[in-house]
């Protein structure tokens, strides 16, 4: 049998030219080399990188998934790979068999949809929020999980060609949920590899200024999408204690209001509810789709 050929897919807002210079040459660098690599530019030139890689230059910043869907429509509809590995600019392959893992995870598992790889910082540090699990008390736990990290996995074409690509309307925020969700409805795996590691200065989420406005409508549109009515109800209620109880800032919680009655009020993209039988294998993962 063939072995898989990868595609690599990375968004750039031009801010970081030392780390994608970096980042790029520890893709060079694999013992396996992918069949092309996507640098997707958002709202950037792309004229300062002189790497020999396919340049996708946007005029506008489309939102992260966005951005993404460019890179992953033009790899896909290039017949050329069957299996995409996308990667943060500012991240690091710090080892360089990263793609022949990938390879060989691939091989052993047709039904392997996502891997998900271990962010670690430069101390080979891992946060708790970079684990894709609810007891994530050791990172080092490989296994089948219900969601994935964002700044550095591997996607199946086959997989994407079924449920399609990201939810590019959520732009930041929560739409490696409602991919995972669409690919487990479709009886597709996820895998958390933590041998698989993408090296990623440790930062918060809520550096981006439109963090608690995005997190709450995206996860008001999440719930709406994907979710089965009776769990709508429990889903957002859920999150609203435990935002009530973490957000200590009132103008924090302001724009975390104003998200979630955006997220109420406006379209949020076809629903599509998934099967009784996936929350609960969600459940049996464990992390049922209300957490």
């Amino acid at each position: 049998m063939s072995l898989l050929r990868l595609g690599v897919v990375i968004v750039t807002m031009g801010n970081r030219p030392r780390e994608l210079d970096a980042l790029i040459a520890s893709v060079d660098k694999q013992d396996v080399a992918p069949a092309r690599v996507v640098l997707v530019g958002s709202a950037t030139p792309l004229t300062d990188v002189s790497h020999d890689v396919t340049k996708i230059p946007l005029e506008e910043n489309p939102g992260c998934p966005g951005a993404r869907n460019v890179g992953l429509q033009a790899l896909i509809e290039s017949g050329e790979v069957d299996a995409v590995i996308e990667l943060d600019d500012d991240g690091l392959l710090v080892a360089d068999d990263v793609f022949r893992k990938i390879q060989q995870l691939y091989a052993a598992d047709p039904a392997l949809g996502i891997v998900s790889f271990r962010i670690a910082d430069e101390h080979g540090e891992t946060q708790r929020r970079h684990v894709p699990r609810l007891r994530a008390a050791d990172p080092m736990r490989r296994g089948l999980v219900t969601s994935f990290l964002g700044g550095g996995h591997a996607l199946s074409v086959p997989m994407l060609e079924q449920v399609g690509l990201w939810a590019g309307e959520f732009r930041f925020g929560h739409e490696e949920s409602d991919l995972a969700w669409r690919a487990l409805d479709a009886d597709w795996k996820i895998l958390y590899e933590p041998d698989i590691v993408l090296q990623h200065p440790k930062t918060s989420p809520a550096r981006h200024a439109v963090y608690y406005r995005f997190t709450a409508r995206n996860r008001v549109w999440l719930a709406r999408r994907r979710l089965p009515l009776p769990l709508i109800p429990v889903y957002l209620g859920v999150w609203i204690v435990l935002t009530l109880a973490r957000i200590r800032s009132l103008t924090r919680l302001k724009a975390w209001c104003a998200g979630f009655l955006e997220g109420v009020r406006t379209p949020c993209g076809p629903r599509r509810p998934m099967k009784w039988r996936t929350v609960w294998r969600m459940a049996r993962l464990g992390r049922p789709p209300v957490i």
